[in-house]
């Protein structure tokens, strides 16, 4: 397998092509969450996990469309040593997060939604960060990694 520096010990697979989804319907956030759990699962993923990402990225898709409108979903294979990961990316231009805090709040919803939101893929991931200005833009990155 091929493989290129990302940064510090990761690297992204260079064999397993990095994908993209451009989200802005309902059928965009199926084609994220389908392309997310066949990544996990070529990278060796269990069917459990592979679903728990798919899960992630249904979240952050559907907050894209809900608070953004459009935006895009990146999957990104990465190893480090001998374990493999995939990292998901769900970037927007809209409105930002104003309460990045209270976002992160189990419950909270400005939608009405029961759904994990932000908190629930912070919990279903090993790694999770979100950049947003509260002005314009956010940007979320949430990895898992295969710990069979």
């Amino acid at each position: 397998m091929h493989m290129t520096r990302l940064r510090g010990a990761q690297t992204v697979i260079v064999g397993i092509e990095e994908s993209r989804v451009h989200i802005d319907s309902d059928g965009a956030i199926v084609e994220a969450r389908q392309r997310g759990r066949s990544l996990a699962l070529g990278l060796g993923f269990s069917a459990g996990s592979a679903t728990l990402i798919a899960t992630s990225i249904s979240e952050l898709a559907r907050n894209i469309l809900l608070y953004a409108g459009e935006g895009e979903i990146a999957l990104q294979p990465l190893r480090t040593g001998g374990r493999y990961g995939l990292a998901v990316f769900a970037s927007d231009h809209g409105p930002g997060i104003a309460d990045l805090e209270r976002a992160l709040e189990d419950g909270y919803s400005t939608s009405g939604r029961l759904g994990l939101g932000l908190p629930g893929v912070r919990r279903l991931m090993d790694e999770f960060e979100v950049r947003t200005n509260g002005v314009g833009g956010t940007v979320v990155r949430a990895a898992m990694w295969n710990h069979s």
